[in-house]
């Protein structure tokens, strides 16, 4: 048993209880359709042979109509709780592979192809579904129903009973033999498909770039290739599907047909009853219908495999520790200092080597440097979404490994280069910061923000709806909706990425106000790829390749003709750093 399948049979733990309760009620329908193929022999055999009366027969028909009644509500029952435990199985995986994203961070999502995951949490739960509705009952079903079919045939005529035996098997082994290499091509379909999922998300998140660069059409000529390359491979795993439903068909039929025939030739020959000879007729097919529901969920066996192997692959990684210190995390303005920083996301390629420098509580520190310089690292350890590997980070003097995750981001702010805005009502959105806030308080961080304004224009003020990621607002509304947020949740220690990029000289101009106002008595990290917005910070730290190349002062760093004169210089001749 490969790796896959053994964590997927370890799962049904969650639902045994009903898996189990839908085996009985498919194994109660089973015993149903026995006495039920018993009373039809009875009542044919009495009609047709013994040439009795209506009145003499129907003793035997009476029961007929409550069992099929019976078996009907049997049936739906059993697949209604199958279908239950799968849909409870992915609500509990889904659960769980969410936990398990949030708990790896965004570090980690950052590395993934975002179009991947998405279709991993999406399509490969929603795979799972018939792996637990259909291929786990109809399999304890193929094994169990055939014996208690058995179990009444071998007493009405063992050697139909021994031809059921030795016919049966040939069905599970031609399965096996078809459907492994369905299993790889099935595998090899998904891998095909996270690709393709990762490919397309991101010629989408694109299109704007691709468009700059003239390129959409040859990008949309790579996806129809793509496209076409997995239509191509879809319709192979079908022909062996379809190949293994045909196999499956042929060899029930064939093996109902040689009891047929057996018990014809018998009843030729005085060998056996009509009565035991139509009995066993009327439960042949029975017998190897339960092998063939199984072939014909086996795609679903398939299928859930393949989409498994990229859930197990999720859920196996391993999480961060995350510190749960006792403490305390001061509200008052806080000092933090670097005390030989270093960090390097993958093995022989150091983000940060040896930082060390000091912020005073309540000043604003601005993070300069070229593109890797380091400088959204320095930001990603004081979010907790990475830990120095050497050296250490103090606030106020305590190491922050030792604070409690939570606490401690309960008091940061974080306004990103480009803010995200959820579905949903403007007051949602900005309430995400504090969500127990009453209006009056996300109004004033609104004022304080510049957001005020354009939002009391919007068709229903702060009820507005807006699309996913903003859609309906321009950046720099989304900018100030982001400030908003940091107001609201009054942090004292806020973190700046570029909150100005992308912004028109007007708007600029009121986020860089608001900006002001959000520094005072806070302490500020600002990432400044525009050296306009250094006009709030108090001290500047210049990075190149992970090391700190400079501290001070704006203005002793201009006169020190050293690296960040460069770059002043450089964006004073219209080049963006």
């Amino acid at each position: 048993m490969n790796p896959v399948e053994a964590w997927l049979k370890a799962q049904q733990s969650r639902i045994r209880g009903p898996l189990n309760l839908a085996l009985v009620l498919g194994l109660a329908n089973g015993s149903l359709l026995i006495l039920q193929a018993w009373l039809l022999a009875q009542a044919i055999y009495l009609t047709a042979i013994k040439q009795h009366a209506l009145s003499a027969v129907l003793p035997w028909l009476f029961p007929l109509p409550p069992i099929f009644v019976l078996r009907f509500l049997l049936v739906q029952a059993s697949e209604r709780v199958a279908f239950d435990a799968g849909a409870q199985m992915q609500s509990e995986l889904r659960a769980e592979l969410y936990g398990r994203l949030q708990a790896l961070g965004p570090l980690w999502l950052a590395s993934r192809a975002s179009g991947d995951l998405a279709n991993r949490v999406a399509t490969g739960i929603e795979a799972l579904q018939g792996y637990y509705a259909r291929w786990l009952p109809n399999r304890a079903l193929s094994a169990l129903l055939p014996i208690a079919i058995l179990v009444a045939v071998f007493p009405a005529d063992w050697v139909s009973g021994l031809v059921l035996v030795l016919t049966a098997p040939f069905i599970p082994v031609f399965m096996i033999l078809v459907g492994k290499g369905a299993e790889e091509l099935n595998q090899r379909q998904w891998r095909k498909l996270a690709r393709m999922s990762a490919r397309f998300l991101d010629s989408l998140q694109g299109i704007t770039t691709l468009k700059l660069f003239n390129a959409s059409r040859r990008e949309a000529r790579v996806v129809a290739e793509i496209s076409e390359a997995y239509r191509d491979s879809t319709m192979k795993v079908l022909r062996v599907a379809f190949l293994s439903s045909v196999i499956l068909e042929f060899l029930s039929t064939v093996s109902i047909a040689v009891v047929a025939v057996l018990i014809g030739f018998r009843l030729l020959w005085g060998d056996m009853t009509f009565l035991a000879g139509f009995f066993v007729l009327l439960l042949a097919p029975e017998y190897y219908l339960p092998l063939r529901s199984l072939g014909a969920h086996y795609h679903a066996r398939m299928e859930a495999i393949g989409a498994a192997e990229g859930l197990v692959e999720i859920l196996q990684q391993p999480v961060p520790e995350q510190p749960r210190g006792d403490v305390p995390v001061l509200d008052a303005p806080l000092g933090i200092a670097f005390r030989g920083v270093d960090f390097a996301y993958e093995a022989g390629r150091p983000a940060l080597t040896g930082v060390t420098f000091n912020v005073e509580p309540g000043r604003v520190t601005a993070l300069v440097g070229a593109s890797g310089a380091g400088k959204s690292t320095v930001l990603n350890l004081l979010l907790g979404f990475a830990a120095p590997q050497r050296g250490s980070i103090l606030v106020n003097g305590h190491d922050l490994s030792g604070f409690d995750n939570a606490a401690w981001l309960a008091r940061v702010a974080w306004v990103p280069q480009r803010p995200h805005v959820f579905a949903g009502s403007v007051l949602e959105n900005i309430r995400l910061a504090r969500p127990g806030a009453a209006l009056e308080e996300v109004e004033a961080a609104a004022r304080a923000a510049r957001a005020h304004e354009f939002i009391i224009d919007l068709p229903q003020d702060y009820d507005t709806r807006v699309g996913e990621g903003g859609v309906g607002l321009s950046g720099g509304q989304m900018q100030r909706l982001a400030l908003a947020r940091a107001f609201l949740k009054d942090a004292p220690l806020v973190l700046l990425d570029e909150a100005t990029a992308h912004l028109d000289g007007q708007t600029q101009a009121a986020v860089m106000e608001a900006m002001g106002e959000l520094a005072s008595g806070r302490t500020v990290f600002m990432v400044a790829h525009r050296l306009s917005t250094l006009s709030l910070a108090h001290q500047v730290v210049v990075l190149e390749g992970g090391r700190v190349a400079e501290i001070g002062a704006r203005a002793e760093l201009l006169m020190r003709g050293g690296i960040f004169a460069r770059l002043a210089r450089a964006h004073e001749a219209g080049v963006t750093t």
